[in-house]
């Protein structure tokens, strides 16, 4: 695609749009292979000279046949840095005529294979120490990498080297050299290999410890001055909070309670229209980068309700409602599940969508201007690039007082304004909005709406999880029932991967949980059962991130950790906890267990990247509180007492539905006592007040058996 293009959205749907049945194998004159991909981010690149490949045995064949090496150059379609290197080196002929010469050239989405974006990712860090996107890797034709880059410019500069003085060397190394090119692939793969070797452990980790020294090291980079962790580049890190806002601690609930307010006023708050960008360029908070991926909505729209749950203020309730109105408004599909992401360029520049000059505030609302100037911090000359980021430096009760206004009149400005604006900004050139429907981060954002939709009693959030997952089991469940990774124009081939079946699952056991109708929970069940069968090694007791039945990379890398998202082991390992008590299927635990085995010797060196797998571990040596809830789930009175007890604050909550005829009631069984049925809300209220079960008091078991008092 041209940098010159200016609406890269409606350029990519021209390119879907385009009768592709009269075009050559090889794209023919205007375009290259990529014109046959459903990926947006792939067909970004569809119009380039580089003569591209989709990741498969054609591209493989043909570097096997002609013995050259293979670029293989993976990002995604809402990558500012993507971009960048596209427009520099990939839309130029020079560039693509060196790499036509030398190499096969194949272009991979990460968001459809996470498969191999891992793996490769494993090699650029092996050699490197980190990574990032665009990620270049340089592979043989057996798929075995021996060089890898991110970001190059065409030319080098500064200090940095240039794409085409490294293409021009590796191709001389291919051919000069080859036993230096295996000596790389072997070492590679062997690093790779030893970071695998080094997850053994022989003791029982020490989880009290572990939990103490987490929390010591989160205070320990806590940024006291403006929330969040570490310094610039600073990322939301949700994960981060829900462990804090889960301490039996003030202090740490405080550390997650002020980053979420911070986040709050910040630039990375989308202030117009909601949601939150993918992260902020400085510690402040004010300059975002500007994508929006649905994961991040999802993982905050989860922890602003458990903030609401600590706190009891609505303000965390006003940012979970805030990011959902925009995901509905902006991420929605017309079938019910949610699209991945928008892009942080639009008109060729990144945040350009968001960002305003303070003459254009004015001309928009007029006598309202300098009030709303005055509060979002806007100036003539600007926060970012001679135009501002719409921020708050003081809460508005706080503002109202220092500059003697009424706070009733200033709500009612700012919120005109805010309308006004959001309008006006309707009318600029938007983003890329990449319309894949992934499982995995839909089942993210069932989770984050299902809860909300019960713990806030907003039937809309429960109705709109319901059809994101209705969407996934009817359009990407193949007819002998393994489930897709993602969606675009039909289902992709590609068989879902274990990140997949666990988001998906445990998406699907928070809808039951919120409406107790047992389609749910059944479907949960049988994605379990497949997810065992599929991804299990029972001979080792391993779980993989990649099915048995699907294509494997050349090594496997090191166990999956917690990062923008929830490790997929520890979410597997959490499912089956989940339903082992649900189902009174102690099995359940031991394949719990087994899915964080592999997490066991990194946390005790990093204990930070897998809070996930020490929580379920936690868990697994503590009784749940079971709430059996009896009747019909669509009476009111039932539905009453499930809002109910979702909005007390209780740890390791299980929930079961017994469908009776007979009138609704709740049962509740913790530590180690199952006490008398309520039936109204405040019964259960004063029932839990009096048994201490919203604290974290909790019976420590020996193992995973199941209790014989647990109510069915």
């Amino acid at each position: 695609m041209s940098s010159s293009t200016k609406n890269t959205s409606a350029h990519v749907a021209s390119l879907m749009a385009i009768d592709k049945a009269s075009l050559p194998d090889d794209g023919g004159e205007f375009y290259n292979r990529l014109i046959f991909a459903r990926s947006p981010y792939l067909l970004q690149h569809a119009e380039n000279p580089v003569d591209w490949y989709e990741w498969g045995e054609v591209a493989f064949a043909k570097a096997r046949n002609e013995n050259i090496p293979i670029m293989l150059s993976i990002g995604y379609a809402t990558c500012h840095w993507c971009h960048v290197m596209a427009h520099e080196s990939f839309e130029d002929s020079e560039v693509a005529s060196l790499l036509s010469r030398h190499f096969v050239c194949i272009k991979v989405d990460r968001e459809e294979r996470p498969d191999i974006d891992d793996f490769y990712m494993a090699a650029a860090q092996a050699l490197t120490g980190s990574g990032g996107w665009p990620l270049n890797v340089f592979i043989t034709p057996d798929k075995r990498p021996f060089m890898a880059i991110t970001y190059l410019p065409k030319r080098g500069r500064d200090g940095m080297s240039g794409l085409m003085e490294l293409l021009a060397n590796i191709a001389t190394l291919w051919r000069q050299s080859p036993d230096k090119i295996d000596s790389n692939c072997m070492a590679i793969m062997e690093a790779i290999e030893n970071s695998r070797a080094t997850l053994s452990y022989k003791s029982k980790p020490d989880l009290a410890n572990l939990a103490d020294a987490s929390l010591q090291q989160l205070t320990k980079i806590y940024d006291r001055r403006n929330g969040g962790f570490g310094n610039a580049p600073k990322f939301p890190m949700p994960i981060y909070l829900s462990w804090l806002l889960a301490e039996n601690d003030a202090a740490a609930r405080d550390m997650a309670l002020y980053t979420l307010r911070k986040m709050r006023s910040g630039g990375i708050w989308d202030q117009l229209g909601g949601g939150v960008h993918r992260y902020s360029v400085d510690k402040l908070w004010l300059a975002p980068h500007f994508e929006k991926m649905l994961y991040d909505q999802a993982m905050m729209v989860r922890v602003a309700t458990e903030a609401f749950l600590v706190s009891g203020e609505d303000f965390y309730q006003e940012m979970a409602d805030n990011i959902l109105s925009f995901v509905m408004l902006e991420l929605a599909s017309p079938e019910g599940a949610f699209y991945a992401a928008l892009d942080a360029d639009s008109e060729g520049e990144e945040g350009t969508f968001y960002l305003w000059k303070m003459d254009e505030i004015s001309a928009c609302l007029g006598s309202d201007a300098k009030l709303f100037c005055l509060y979002y911090a806007v100036s003539a000359e600007g926060n970012f690039e001679g135009r501002t980021i719409l921020a708050t430096r003081t809460p508005l009760d706080k503002f109202c007082l220092e500059q003697n206004l009424e706070i009733f009149a200033v709500k009612n400005t700012l919120e005109r304004s805010r309308a006004r604006l959001l309008e006006n900004r309707k009318t600029r050139i938007h983003p890329l909005r990449d319309e894949k429907i992934i499982t995995s981060w839909n089942g993210l954002m069932i989770s984050a709406m299902a809860t909300a939709g019960i713990t806030f009693e907003n039937q809309a959030y429960i109705a709109g999880a319901s059809r994101s997952a209705s969407f996934i089991l009817d359009n990407l469940r193949r007819p002998d029932g393994r489930i897709l990774r993602s969606y675009l124009l039909g289902a992709s081939p590609v068989p879902a991967f274990l990140e997949d079946y666990a988001f998906f699952a445990l998406g699907l056991l928070d809808l039951y949980e919120a409406t107790l109708e047992q389609i749910w929970l059944k479907e949960a069940q049988v994605l379990a059962d497949e997810l065992l069968r599929l991804f299990h090694n029972p001979e080792s007791g391993e779980f993989c991130l990649i099915g048995y039945d699907a294509e494997q990379m050349p090594g496997r890398a090191a166990s999956d950790h917690d990062g923008v998202t929830p490790s997929a082991l520890a979410s597997t390992a959490r499912l089956f906890y989940r339903l082992a008590w649900i189902d009174d299927r102690p099995e359940f635990c031991d394949a719990a267990r087994k899915a964080v085995a592999e997490a066991v010797a990194p946390m005790q060196r990093s204990p930070l990247g897998h809070l996930g797998a020490l929580r379920v571990m936690m868990q697994l040596e503590m009784e749940p509180v079971i709430a059996t809830f009896s009747g019909d789930c669509n009476i009111p009175e039932l539905h009453a007492l499930n809002v109910a007890m979702h909005r007390q604050n209780v740890n390791n909550l299980i929930i079961r539905y017994r469908h009776t005829t007979s009138p609704p009631t709740l049962s509740i069984c913790g530590n180690g006592v199952c006490y008398p049925p309520v039936l109204t809300v405040s019964d259960l209220e004063l029932l839990l007040l009096q048994s201490g079960l919203t604290g974290s008091r909790q019976i420590k078991l020996q193992n995973c058996d199941l209790p014989a008092t647990s109510s069915m």
